[in-house]
């Protein structure tokens, strides 16, 4: 190993350490969000790959990390989803005291990326995609990449080899990478020591659910979105998300291959530069009023009747017990509280996924007082008013908990699109027009958490 190669760090984000280094001491942070797979180590054997990062870090502190279940970073049982991963970014800028940094999703890093800086925009100077999509298989409204069956395929048939060097001469070639002995059995030794062929086709059924596109229009800080013209994937879906993005800047560079540090490495790094450091010289601010947020509203289902049955005082105690155990699961899953009517509660979430395991664990909670409780969730973009939210996407939440059965939780589209990888389980529940909102919406009920 040279001596050069910057020391390996460990963040905790929750119980699971994530590998990261630091290169350089920019006067601001760039948070490189990697691709499906890498390892910190390896990486600075190739010199195109260590000669990239050096080259970020001369206008930047450059933070790199492993995600989850990859690279040096803890090995964990499955694939988490996106919502989980994203906390790991934010993980790995505590640790390395980077309050703010501009964040850069490269392929399958891309809407990770994307998710954390409509997040959390008081974070992020700016996003940079590239060579990414909001999505990776061709779907209703998204022309763009492979078939769903196709996809998956090509993923399994990946896991079969992974690590082999006829794999890694097959992946040379498709780049258009020089392939020498020294080459092929460095990409085959880096794969292995990236990830499992187990964690390879995990991921591969993952990425086929990954859909951001709902999400898109929420993203309120300076965008970048690069993509090379000759990378395998789709430029024409990289620049419809430009389009959805509002202000967004496309650039389309030439050539190839998909991975940046090949080829004309140098207009990358110029691009990102070019984009970044006047964002930052000015203090250019994202628009704070707005976030990305789930609501989660919860509703007792036949509080008159028990009211009536059990009288003033033992309904009192009754709902004061349901307000406790609420606001316990609340605590244990990061909800804040927003507001309390009735029976019915109105909470914030950072993430989709805490906020529907939270309803189900509300339900189980209130079910052993022998209560019934019907939830909705949904994520979009939230205004921020004097640390609550409103909007359409609080209506939105308010209508679809209205739709739910008793012991239900409701949640929509979106949700469901932004979950995959969680391991939760949906059963549809049709398009359904929601009061005071425009068009139809398509729900579904949550099977298993």
């Amino acid at each position: 190993m040279r001596v050069d190669v910057p020391e390996t760090r460990y963040a905790q984000s929750g119980d699971v350490s994530i590998a990261y280094k630091a290169v350089g001491d920019g006067p601001f942070d760039l948070v490189w969000t990697p691709g499906a797979f890498s390892n910190l180590e390896l990486m600075w054997e190739e010199p195109a790959i260590a000669r990239f990062y050096r080259g970020l870090a001369s206008f930047g502190r450059l933070l790199l990390f492993d995600k989850r279940g990859t690279g040096l970073s803890d090995r964990v049982t499955g694939i988490a989803d996106l919502e989980t991963r994203m906390d790991d970014i934010r993980a790995v800028m505590d640790d390395a005291g980077s309050e703010r940094a501009a964040i850069v999703g490269v392929s399958e890093g891309g809407p990770m990326a994307a998710l954390f800086a409509a997040t959390y925009p008081e974070r992020a100077h700016a996003l940079v995609s590239y060579g990414s999509l909001p999505r990776f298989v061709r779907g209703p409204g998204f022309p763009w990449g492979e078939p769903r069956h196709e996809y998956l395929a090509e993923w399994e048939e990946e896991a079969r080899a992974w690590g082999t060097e006829q794999a890694a001469r097959q992946m040379l070639e498709e780049q258009g990478i020089e392939q020498t002995p020294e080459k092929v059995a460095y990409y085959a030794r880096r794969r292995r020591l990236s990830a499992s062929p187990g964690a390879v086709l995990q991921l591969g059924r993952m990425n086929a659910e990954i859909d951001i596109r709902p999400i898109l229009s929420t993203i309120r800080v300076p965008t970048l979105v690069l993509h090379r013209s000759e990378d395998h994937i789709p430029i024409e879906g990289a620049r419809w998300m430009a389009s959805q993005i509002p202000g967004a800047t496309f650039v389309e560079l030439p050539g190839g291959p998909h991975f940046p540090y090949y080829g004309d490495w140098e207009s990358i790094v110029n691009a990102i530069r070019e984009f970044v450091v006047p964002i930052v010289t000015t203090g250019e601010q994202p628009d704070r009023e707005s976030v990305l947020a789930t609501v989660l509203f919860t509703d007792l289902v036949g509080s008159t009747a028990k009211a009536a049955e059990l009288g003033d005082r033992g309904w009192r105690d009754l709902l004061e017990q349901h307000h406790s155990r609420i606001r316990q699961q609340l605590v244990s899953f990061r909800g804040v509280e927003l507001d309390t009517a009735g029976d019915g509660f109105f909470a914030r979430f950072d993430g989709p996924a805490r906020a529907i395991r939270c309803a189900a664990a509300i339900r189980e909670a209130v079910g052993e007082l022998g209560l019934d409780v019907r939830a909705g969730v949904h994520t979009g973009e939230c205004e921020v008013l004097d640390g609550k939210v409103a909007g359409i996407a609080v209506s939105i939440g308010a209508r679809v908990a209205a739709r739910a059965g008793a012991g239900e939780v409701l949640v929509s589209q979106t949700v469901k699109d932004l979950v995959a990888g969680s391991g939760i389980g949906f059963e549809e529940r049709g398009a359904a027009e929601l009061k005071g909102v425009p068009g139809e919406w398509r729900l579904f009920a949550v099977e298993s958490v």
